[in-house]
């Protein structure tokens, strides 16, 4: 029996498409590998969002490299990084296939073919469908053939990982927004929306795999727009239709991201109107000033995502919000800082991505005058330290309180309890038999323990 191993950086949609090409290697029989050292063929899915993750990438392009020659019995020298490694193939040798995959492969798509000759496969992000014509040629032992990265955009299906009570449900992909400071436009393409019927299909499966809980995910969800003139909102309400419809074991679905510029309030009026949307919206604003939004291209204003953030608060009382700060973007002042820390005080959101700006080669961005990166840390820590106070506050006013939770398993730090999650995306561990891992429950929370809830079963 064959066998394959994924190793998966960056956003939901690189672990949705993980998880999709992971299950053309089990349709065909093969096993997931515990480590590379002992696979037959090495999937490393990229990410380009922020320079550091490239080079953590290419660190571990370097060492794949090393493997790959022990594998083949290359190297003379055993190194320690390499001794399992060593050990598999003291008895003869075990080619590895390695395959690079995602949005760094398809930014530095012709330099991996020609400057990392040990690469078998350079997949860029239009062209995953030739993973089962790869699986097909390892398994008759062919050689490496050329890949075809000018074809259009095609979605993929079953997101779901083995055993999984969530998962992802690719909506669309690619991105027009070209905000300055981003890469994805560049890597991910222009906008497509996948047919509603398709996506519909991929749920009913799901369901029938044991999924309790869909993430709807693309560069931009509010903007989706299918070929039958259904909108972002339309496709909610027909999701939450079709679930009631087919009395289907998925019971919540979330979904992520959203700009701020195309949350319309049909949107809100939907999940405000049916249950099964969660009451958690993750709406990145990136920064708290005007002048800055506008400088990073983002289309809307300090006042107007205050008004959108007014209104979904007044239409859904309950919600959790979440959100992406950049700190440190060209040209941002100590007023502009300022200006954030205010809307921050104004939202309250229950908790944040939180980052300081990064350039991107190739993007408009890249090319400002660059704020020195001591003083990008700097304004970061003080967004960070505001936030851990908000998140403390806003979590603590739902102690007491009785919350659905959907179990997710055994708790990692106490064995007796299990661990689950909110429909506000938050954490809590109570005590409860092992038999209701994947159902829903209410638990009362009883108290806060750092970002996790503690709680009893009613």
């Amino acid at each position: 029996m064959k066998t394959y191993f994924f190793e998966t950086y960056g956003c939901e949609m690189n672990i949705a498409e993980s998880a999709a090409v992971e299950q053309l290697f089990i349709a065909r029989g093969w096993k997931r590998s515990e480590s590379a050292q002992t696979a037959d063929v090495a999937v490393i899915n990229t990410c380009s969002i922020r320079e550091t993750a490239e080079n953590r990438i290419l660190g571990r392009l370097g060492w794949f490299n090393g493997l790959k020659a022990v594998r083949e019995c290359k190297l003379g020298a055993k190194t320690k990084m390499l001794e399992e490694a060593v050990e598999y193939v003291k008895d003869g040798s075990k080619p590895l296939t390695l395959v690079v995959m995602g949005c760094m492969a398809e930014r530095l798509l012709k330099s991996f073919q020609k400057d990392y000759p040990f690469i078998d496969y350079v997949v860029g992000t239009y062209a995953k469908h030739h993973f089962s014509e790869i699986i097909t040629a390892v398994e008759e032992g062919r050689k490496p053939f050329q890949i075809d990265d000018s074809e259009k955009y095609r979605f993929a299906a079953l997101s779901a990982e083995p055993g999984a009570f969530s998962t992802f449900v690719p909506i669309m992909h690619g991105c027009n927004n070209f905000c300055t400071y981003c890469i994805v436009p560049y890597v991910r393409g222009r906008e497509l929306s996948r047919p509603v019927n398709e996506i519909l299909n991929e749920i009913d499966l799901l369901g029938k795999m044991n999924v309790r809980e869909i993430t709807l995910i693309g560069q931009n969800v509010n903007s989706y727009h299918s070929d039958d003139d259904v909108n972002f909102a339309g496709l909610l309400q027909k999701i939450a239709d079709h679930l009631r419809e087919t009395s289907s074991p998925i019971k919540w679905v979330r979904f992520m991201s959203s700009h701020p510029k195309d949350f319309s309030d049909d949107v809100i009026d939907v999940i405000a109107r049916e249950m099964v949307i969660c009451r958690h919206i993750h709406l990145p604003v990136q920064n708290g000033s005007t002048a800055v939004l506008k400088a990073m291209n983002r289309r809307y204003t300090r006042e107007q995502y205050l008004e959108l953030v007014e209104r979904i608060k007044e239409r859904i009382p309950e919600v959790s919000l979440t959100t992406d700060i950049m700190m440190g973007f060209p040209g941002e002042t100590e007023a502009d800082v300022e200006d954030t820390l205010d809307l921050m005080r104004r939202v309250k959101y229950e908790s944040a991505m939180m980052y300081y700006y990064n350039p991107r080669e190739g993007t408009p961005a890249a090319k400002m005058e660059q704020i020195p990166v001591e003083i990008r840390k700097e304004r970061l820590q003080r967004v960070i330290d505001l936030q851990l106070e908000h998140t403390q506050e806003q979590m603590s006013k739902r102690v007491g309180s009785t919350v659905m939770v959907l179990v997710e398993g055994v708790s990692r730090d106490d064995k007796s309890e299990l661990l689950g999650q909110t429909e506000q995306h938050e954490k809590i561990a109570f005590k409860a038999p092992a038999s209701m891992i994947g159902s829903f429950v209410n638990v009362k929370i009883t108290e806060l323990s750092g970002n996790t809830f503690r709680g009893e079963l009613e």
